[in-house]
């Protein structure tokens, strides 16, 4: 098995249990919860595969991880009720997951040779599409677009770390550790500090 499998088998677990938490909070079924779980889980490294013309799709090419996916969703479906804020488990769980992602999206890209633009473009779209789209169906506040937290921006500059460290001669591996350091170094610091970007302030047109 290799790095980049070992990087998306880690990436669709975790992502699995954050849709199995968000099913939780929308109090879904059983089918529901492996519904979401593998949404969540395959959903942005397949638009990666997709955009990259890797085929076939990585979860297609090897079903094991759906059956991960699915696993997370039952084990979530019997024991979310133990768990005192789903709440706080869920935006932890997806800062792990996101910084996973990113890091996975990153190495299949790199290891297509593909410029440092779509490599980065790879990276955030693994890391993000995924959580999006989880919280989209499920009528959640989309973690990526919540005011007031970094979460794009990590996954951008995770990214562009990794590309930065290979074009300076650092091997593939030890810089995607670095992409997922950077990226989930800079997701925690926003949870704990409030760490953000400026804002669009809207003003009244002028006279």
């Amino acid at each position: 098995m290799t790095a980049l499998s070992l990087l998306d088998y880690a990436s669709v677990l975790v992502f699995a249990l954050t849709g199995a938490l968000v099913a939780s909070r929308a109090q879904l079924d059983l089918v529901g919860f492996a519904f979401i779980a593998c949404l969540t889980a395959v959903g942005g490294g397949t638009v990666r595969d997709l955009l990259l013309d890797r085929h076939p799709v990585f979860w297609v090419g090897q079903p094991n991880y759906v059956l991960i996916a699915c696993a997370a969703a039952v084990l979530v479906f019997f024991t979310a009720h133990l768990v005192e804020s789903r709440y706080r488990w869920l935006i932890w769980l997806d800062s792990f997951a996101l910084s996973i992602a990113v890091a996975a999206g990153t190495g299949a890209a790199l290891s297509l040779d593909q410029s440092g633009v779509i490599v980065v473009l790879m990276g955030v779209t693994t890391g993000c599409l995924g959580g999006l789209m989880r919280d989209v169906v499920c009528n959640e506040v989309p973690l990526v677009l919540k005011q007031g937290e970094l979460y794009v921006t990590c996954a951008f500059a995770g990214t562009v770390t990794a590309v930065m460290a290979t074009r300076l001669g650092l091997d593939a591996l030890p810089a995607l550790g670095l992409c997922a350091l950077v990226c989930w170094g800079l997701r925690a610091g926003s949870l704990l500090f409030g760490w953000q970007l400026p804002v669009y302030k809207g003003r009244p047109p002028s006279a």
